[in-house]
């Protein structure tokens, strides 16, 4: 029996491809307690769900699609899912943070989540209206972009849809492929749209009209309302709205983070052609998810003449990392990326990788840096794994073990995911935030390089292992299970204070940050306890960052002759072990598993590894 909650809807849609059949279940109160929503259920259910060691393109690998309880709600930044899987590029947790309407439409369908097993036999799309599940024929459909696939299935079904898909990428099992939404929003960097396509699914369409039983729908509406207000308020707001994350370009080239030529440099000669400052000056448009005041999607005019949605991680990966200095250019190919369905963070890298490759005579190919008609072609090859690209679609990792002569120094990855665009020579605890975040080299769960800059950037203390765990608690802890964005936090500093508020309102329990911070401890050690089951050989190795940092000095900009120490690097880890109770293997113990409610666990894990 469905027991009435508040905030949460209390119910998974479970979605069984193999046999096309569709059930609705209840989901335990105490599970959405100790988990809270999104990353913290898409964990929960993976671990619980998954046989260990299964293959991430077999049927018998799953797709979680969570909301958490303010997802969807007239809150700052709501518009957001966590899309998760076992990854297809890291063989570990993988997951992805995509704002869509579909978030809207999956609450007001009355789900908190939606979980995709199994596997057709042939392409098919699902259409989600309320308690209805429709399996539907997706031939027309299969290998059109995403761009013509959205504007299909609006055609077919009406604009008050929410829409998640995948393009040729995902379909060709490209290992680092992206679910996409709205012409632009992707999610899913670790391969979340490639294991969508080994499931010959070609997209998801929500439709719902019901809407979230709050307990306090008076209270939180004026949390929320004072929320938006204290943004629109905000010191930074207008200069927010001008550039959004673009201006990251100079501020990264002035603190030589920017990544160059494979993340060889931090500095690149000509960033103001890609800057902030130039695309203000092209910008037609600027787009956001629902529910948004502070949008960050920039449109510019691209050299084709059409429109591209840009911001800092995409422009820097495709423009100073391969060495293209011409912003029309660079907008181009995060087009192309977006619409075969790949992530450009990672399709950045690969090109890098491969320039580099070139350079160094490992591959027979030539193709020169800053070559963009070379970086276009091989991007649409990867989609459709052609030539060089079948080689391309497997990510930095596994080409080095192909290419081998000592390109896995300079394979710009840990854990198999590639990292983002800050480039560590000179700042170590961005550099253990990479090689500590949960899904690999990401950014998004502790970018503590905007701290580390006003601080002692040559050191390895105790100072910033703290505050990586404090912000991997906010970022990928709090925002990744509420769900919501954590911009309006980062950016324009909103109050920690109002998420806690909100919250309570919702679901008609006192919440406190404490009692975030717990479940976001609860959430991390649950995936590091998913990636050990599923890489027997761990040690903490995968917690290191790529060698070139270690290796090879800065050649220019103000920190020229910089670069990481490995043995202060290893030091700073054991310190973070050692304050998240894991053991100097990076294994939490069983005394923190035990305190973290997470028992079940503990005969797993002492299986492969010692606690």
């Amino acid at each position: 029996m469905h027991i009435l909650m508040y905030g949460w809807t209390g119910k998974l849609l479970r979605i069984d491809l193999t046999r096309k059949k569709a059930v609705i279940q209840d989901i335990e109160p105490a599970i959405l307690k100790d988990f809270i929503g999104g990353r913290g259920l898409a964990i929960k259910i993976l671990w619980d769900e998954l046989p260990v060691g299964v293959d991430p393109f077999s049927p018998h690998n799953k797709l979680v699609i969570a909301a958490g309880p303010l997802s969807g709600l007239p809150a700052p930044s709501s518009g957001k899912l966590v899309v998760a899987s076992k990854s297809p590029l890291t063989n570990g947790y993988g997951d992805g943070n995509i704002g869509t309407w579909a978030s809207v439409a999956i609450r007001k369908a009355g789900y908190d989540a939606i979980v995709i097993e199994g596997r057709s036999n042939k392409p098919v799309y699902l259409y989600i209206e309320n308690d209805k599940v429709e399996f539907n024929d997706a031939k027309d459909l299969w290998g059109l972009d995403t761009f013509k696939t959205e504007d299909e299935l609006i055609k077919t079904h009406g604009k008050d849809v929410g829409t998640l898909l995948i393009g040729p990428a995902g379909e060709n099992l490209v290992r680092y492929a992206t679910i996409i939404s709205m012409k632009g929003r992707s999610g899913g960097r670790p391969g979340i749209g490639a294991v969508m396509g080994s499931k010959k699914l070609k997209a998801i369409v929500v439709r719902g009209t019901g809407e979230a039983k709050l307990a306090d729908p008076k209270a939180f509406r004026e949390a929320s309302t004072k929320a938006y207000k204290e943004i629109l308020e905000a010191e930074n707001y207008d200069f927010w709205i001008r550039q959004g994350t673009m201006a990251t370009i100079e501020w990264a080239q002035a603190n030589s983070v920017l990544p160059t030529a494979n993340f060889r440099e931090g500095v690149y000669d000509n960033y103001m052609a890609i800057s902030g400052t130039t695309m203000e000056k092209m910008k037609v448009e600027r787009r956001g998810c629902p529910y948004c005041n502070m949008q960050c999607g920039n449109v510019i005019l691209d050299s084709e003449n059409e429109k591209s949605e840009l911001d800092y991680e995409n422009v820097a990966m495709l423009g100073s990392n391969i060495l293209i200095g011409d912003l029309k250019k660079v907008a181009v190919l995060n087009k192309i990326a977006d619409k075969l369905g790949v992530d450009t963070i990672s399709m950045g890298s690969v090109i890098g990788f491969l320039m580099e490759a070139s350079e160094k005579k490992l591959i027979k190919e030539k193709i020169e840096w800053g070559d963009f008609e070379a970086a276009k072609e091989l991007i649409i090859d990867t989609a459709y794994r052609r030539g060089l690209g079948a080689l391309a679609a497997e990510g930095t990792m596994r080409m080095s073990w192909y290419l081998g002569g000592g390109s896995s120094d300079w394979a710009m990855n840990i854990k198999g995911l590639e990292v983002s665009a800050y480039d560590c020579h000179a700042a170590p605890g961005m550099a253990l935030a990479y090689g500590t975040s949960p899904i690999g080299a990401h950014h998004k769960d502790a970018w503590l390089i905007g701290l580390e800059v006003k601080m002692d950037r040559s050191a390895y203390n105790e100072k910033k292992v703290r505050k990586l765990i404090e912000w991997q608690r906010i970022r990928g802890g709090i925002f990744e299970t509420l769900t919501m964005c954590r911009l309006p936090w980062i950016e324009v500093g909103l109050n920690l204070e109002h998420y806690p508020r909100m919250l309570s309102a919702a679901i008609g329990l006192d919440v406190t940050l404490d009692y975030l911070f717990t479940i976001a401890d609860r959430v991390y050690a649950l995936i590091r306890a998913f990636w050990i089951r599923e890489n027997s050989e761990w040690s903490k190795v995968m917690d290191y960052p790529p060698m070139r940092w270690f290796k090879e000095p800065l050649t220019k900009g103000p920190f020229k002759g910089w670069k990481l120490d490995l043995e202060k690097y290893e030091k700073m880890l054991e310190l973070y072990y050692k304050l998240r109770g894991w053991n100097t293997n990076g294994v939490p113990t069983k005394e923190t598993l035990k305190k973290l409610n997470l028992d079940y666990t503990i005969p797993v894990l002492s299986k492969y590894v010692t606690l």
